[in-house]
């Protein structure tokens, strides 16, 4: 390179090209820093910062506005086509031929085994029901299904590492999960809320819970929204958040044994603990909504399609499908009327 510029300056004739050459020189080194400024995506109106705030966003779907005010529309469209991934589950054979799902089984009316079925009692609950439906559709036999007891904490890991298929429990829809697994559309509305003995002084998510111990289950919405509300100075200091269970029904055990003096977690879920235990209830109103859907591997494109097209029919069908589901297992605890938790007609942002 020196040997390069050493030869042009010869044929600019001495002294006057290297003034020359220097002002070039300057001129390039003040403007590099305004060029390489434009990196952060904080000025300018194209290039390298623009290029990487997307692949920022891409990353993290939070940084997505639009993702983040509303998660339970990025999914993919309905399609009853097979893929890759349907292709592998149909392609096991024998014993192994069935649809690997993780599932709650502790959840009263959602995931749970019935306390009078004996050893072999088999899994019941709004949830199972649902994953009965998609096993019927797929591999055309309800009870094709190979059921994991996954705890809370777990959900997330057991379908990265394709230890299940998909995970049908209980589980909200938001844009930090997005960016780790692939949702369905919304089969659920439901919303935080507190759950406390009748006799408490709690009145809900307010002021009462300053100074008292709060119990919820690791990796749970619950336990992300009370943390984030204590940092913002929304949730009083002194409310003890410590407690953190791997499934969410040991924190009904950790208030009865009074371990801690309330429990936050969805109030569907709440709802069918009180039903478990008439000592406690739930207090004041939801302070979150939260849309329930099924998540499956990020890459898993043919089977969110197919798991949408199965909500449509399933929600369609007034006889067998969700309402009736409801009705069975959720309005004794949730009420006849289930228009409060029905989700909205779904839409589905998500093009890849």
């Amino acid at each position: 390179m020196r040997g390069r510029v050493r030869g042009a300056l010869r044929g600019w004739g001495g002294v006057g090209a290297m003034a020359a050459v220097c002002v070039l020189v300057l001129a390039f080194a003040l403007l590099l820093p305004l060029t390489q400024s434009r990196g952060d995506g904080s000025t300018g109106t194209a290039g390298p910062g623009l290029t990487r705030a997307d692949q920022a966003a891409d990353d993290d779907p939070c940084l997505n506005p639009a993702i983040k005010a509303a998660p339970e529309k990025q999914t993919l469209s309905p399609s009853g086509a097979d893929g890759t991934t349907i292709d592998r589950i149909k392609a096991r054979v024998g014993e192994k031929r069935k649809l690997i799902v993780g599932v709650d089984q502790n959840s009263y009316r959602w995931g749970y085994r019935n306390p009078n079925g004996g050893a072999d009692a088999d899994l019941e609950g709004f949830d199972i029901d649902l994953v009965h439906r998609i096993a019927q559709d797929i591999l055309g036999d309800p009870n094709a299904v190979q059921f994991k007891a996954i705890p809370t904490n777990q959900r997330i890991p057991a379908i990265q590492e394709g230890r299940v298929d998909m995970v049908v429990r209980t589980m909200t829809i938001n844009c930090t999960r997005l960016g780790q697994v692939a949702f369905s559309a919304p089969y659920f509305k439901t919303g935080q809320q507190v759950l406390a003995p009748k006799s408490s002084t709690i009145t809900g998510y307010d002021d009462s819970l300053a100074g008292k111990r709060i119990c919820t289950a690791a990796g749970s919405t619950a336990n992300t929204k009370l943390v984030e509300d204590q940092k913002a100075g929304d949730l009083a200091r002194s409310t003890d958040l410590k407690t953190t269970v791997p499934n969410q029904l040991d924190c009904l055990v950790r208030l009865q044994l009074g371990e801690v003096d309330a429990v936050v977690t969805d109030g569907a879920l709440a709802a069918s603990q009180a039903a478990q235990d008439p000592t406690v209830q739930l207090k004041g109103k939801p302070f979150t909504t939260e849309y329930y859907g099924v998540a499956m591997k990020s890459d898993a494109d043919d089977l969110v399609r197919r798991v949408n097209r199965i909500l449509v029919d399933y929600r369609a069908d007034r006889d067998n499908g969700w309402q009736a589901s409801y009705n069975r297992w959720l309005s004794a605890t949730l009420g006849k009327d289930s228009s409060t938790a029905e989700p909205p007609a779904p839409q589905y942002l998500r093009k890849s």
